[in-house]
């Protein structure tokens, strides 16, 4: 299993929630503060994975062994799966789980509730087992794809081996920032939208993040998108510039290609 932290470089995990709007395919972004790793920054919601998110049992949908071979690396892959749901719990106050019957389905009450589970977590009074315990849930591995994978260039001081993975917003769940680890409530907005305020110099991003929509700015809707990143019909080849920005191996197996 990888180690948690290799020198200066940590093992994080970011995901992309779309969602269908009459105008077209849109991302949930949020923007960085002005402190911290990548200072205001417009990004997708992730973070780092803990210890505590090997936790084989909360994904009963998912073996680790199918999820390492997904990902290319010998073990502990499920880990990844893992800690993308808690993070986008924690940043986005989302919940990909499941039920005994299927996805959860919240209503009004049920909203509240997991909205003060997500208030424990965030300051450290329950861990993300417990919550998911309390709520009688599992984590929907079913439903969150695996994109990309990137690391940080040796330029930058504190570095981040981040898989990416792509997620359908729930269609009963409302999204909303975290503003203690955001500048903002965070953006539903159209993949080409962003890039026009990164081309304008409104917003600032890095590498992974423009060429992350500039896959998803193909799609119109999620079901393409989901459809066509879950067969990995959007990797495309490596190439040495790609390289020298971070991107990495879709997976080592997959004879030198890499996500765009």
């Amino acid at each position: 299993m990888q180690p948690l932290q290799r020198e200066n470089i940590r093992l994080a995990a970011t995901v992309m929630l779309i969602r269908d709007h009459p105008s077209g395919l849109q991302v949930y972004m949020v923007k960085r503060p002005g402190r911290g790793d990548f200072p205001d920054l417009h990004v997708f919601p992730g973070g780092k994975v803990d210890e505590d998110d090997w936790q084989p049992d909360l994904c009963p949908m998912l073996t680790d062994q199918e999820a390492s071979a997904r990902l290319g690396v010998a073990a502990g892959g499920l880990r990844y799966w893992v800690a993308v749901a808690r993070e986008c719990f924690e940043e986005c106050g989302v919940l990909l789980a499941n039920a005994a019957g299927g996805p959860v389905q919240l209503d009004a009450a049920q909203q509240a509730s997991i909205g003060q589970s997500r208030q424990n977590l965030l300051q450290g009074n329950m861990s993300w087992v417990t919550v998911l315990q309390q709520l009688q849930v599992s984590i929907a591995s079913d439903r969150l794809v695996y994109f990309s994978h990137w690391i940080t260039p040796p330029s930058v001081p504190r570095r981040f081996d981040t898989r990416f993975f792509l997620a359908a917003m729930p269609v009963d769940q409302n999204a909303s920032a975290d503003t203690d680890e955001t500048a903002d409530d965070g953006n539903w907005v159209h993949p080409g939208e962003a890039l026009e305020n990164a081309r304008k110099g409104v917003w600032q991003m890095i590498e992974p993040t423009k060429r992350s929509l500039e896959t998803l700015s193909q799609y119109s809707t999620v079901d393409l998108a989901l459809q066509q990143v879950g067969a990995e019909g959007h990797v495309r080849p490596w190439t040495e510039a790609a390289g020298e920005q971070g991107m990495q191996p879709f997976r080592p197996d997959w004879d030198g290609g890499l996500a765009t």
